[in-house]
């Protein structure tokens, strides 16, 4: 088994939002679907949404090798029903790049994950010059 690195995201304290980051970072992307509600929703950047564990596991496993995350700061809030909305702000290191990226996180009371998007902080020159 993985030893997970511990993660302090400052303004946030839900573990299930530090595991996401922890399990992503060492590459348990299982663990992290796991996360997600059964009907559970990722956002990714330029991708359709990913509903459901399976479909998250296998999307992770494609497209988060040798990704690092580095969340920062963020805010929490209660929104309808008892749902907690997070909003982290950070950077994500690629092989190839690094970028300033925000999650916007969805908790149901039971504290799965409802959903995350994911939105890259860059500028159309930034984005452009990434594919090259």
């Amino acid at each position: 088994m993985t030893v997970l690195e511990q993660t302090q995201i400052e303004g946030i304290t839900e573990p299930v939002i530090e595991r996401y980051f922890q399990t992503l970072n060492s590459g348990e992307y299982n663990q992290t679907a796991r996360l997600f509600a059964a009907e559970g929703v990722l956002h990714p950047p330029f991708e359709s949404p990913l509903v459901g564990q399976d479909a998250i596991a296998i999307y992770l496993q494609t497209e988060a090798k040798g990704m690092k995350l580095h969340p920062r700061q963020g805010k929490v809030e209660t929104i309808e029903k008892e749902h907690i909305q997070a909003r982290i702000t950070g950077k994500v290191q690629t092989p190839l790049f690094g970028v300033n990226v925000a999650w916007t996180f969805v908790l149901n009371p039971v504290q799965e994950i409802i959903s995350v998007e994911v939105k890259l902080l860059a500028s159309l020159s930034e984005l452009a010059g990434l594919q090259r």
